[in-house]
């Protein structure tokens, strides 16, 4: 079991969280969900879908089939 996560800097059909930026750390940032009301780091892997951090990302959270 697992889950999908798809995500964006601008909202799409059925997103189901938006995640706000608050502060960079150790190489990563962390962003917080006012919608899930939990805050995380995302590592510095986040560069690779977008060239500096964005204020918001956009997420779709799906639980994966099969």
């Amino acid at each position: 079991m697992g889950f999908r996560l798809l995500f964006s800097a601008t909202p799409f059909p059925g997103f189901t969280a938006q995640l706000e930026w608050q502060s960079a750390d150790l190489g990563g940032n962390w962003y917080f969900s006012h919608d899930l009301d939990i805050e995380g780091w995302l590592c510095p892997a986040l560069l690779k879908n977008f060239e500096v951090p964005p204020t918001t990302i956009i997420a779709k959270f799906e639980r994966k089939r099969g």
